[in-house]
């Protein structure tokens, strides 16, 4: 009986260790980091170039290619230091975008509130969040020149938006939890209309 009640229980951890192996390499692999930022000023507009790692987690993957739409924000903040007084938003935005896999035509789709692209593959989809590219996110007639700006970056996935389901396991596995830290870049527009780092 003892040997047939230590059966069960070994098998009971093999299969809650196949259960989460996956999450677990996922933790220890997973770097989500925006690796670089680089504002720049040209015709009459700050744009926003930027490096991010993304990686989804196996559950994410899974629900994805079942057609569970994922939601992914671009936050952006902006300010300018003043000694005599607190310091002044400039920018504070955001933007979004939507991937989505259509399981009937097999395509991937992925966008924002300007457009929407077909792609192949999920990984050509996260491209578009890995490598954000001209970004407009302001008027430098809004920028003083001269004055050190402080910026910071982050990505995360918007939980909210989730289908009802998956926002409870959202809440309750950190296997749905995807953000990246905040990346502190500065800058300061030039007279030319140039920035300098």
């Amino acid at each position: 009986m003892t040997h047939r009640y230590l059966s069960v229980v070994l098998l009971l951890c093999l299969s809650l260790l196949a259960h989460f192996a996956p999450s677990v390499a996922y933790a220890q692999e997973a770097r989500n980091e925006v690796v670089s930022v680089e504002p720049v000023a040209r015709d009459g507009k700050l744009y926003l170039d930027a490096n991010i790692d993304l990686t989804l987690s196996p559950e994410l993957r899974t629900a994805a290619e079942k057609g569970v739409p994922l939601y992914f924000v671009a936050e952006l903040q902006i300010v300018s230091s003043r000694s005599w007084w607190f310091d002044k938003t400039v920018v504070d935005t955001q933007r979004t975008y939507r991937v989505f896999y259509n399981v009937l035509t097999r395509q991937w789709r992925v966008g924002n509130n300007e457009f929407a692209l077909p792609l192949a593959s999920l990984d050509e989809a996260l491209s578009f969040m890995r490598n954000i590219r001209g970004w407009a996110v302001a008027e430098t007639s809004e920028l003083d020149t001269g004055v050190n700006y402080d910026g910071r970056l982050r990505l995360r996935l918007d939980t909210t938006r989730l289908p009802r389901p998956f926002q409870i396991d959202a809440y309750n596995s950190s296997a749905w939890t995807l953000a990246t830290p905040w990346k502190n870049f500065q800058f300061e527009i030039l007279d030319d209309e140039q920035t300098a780092s």
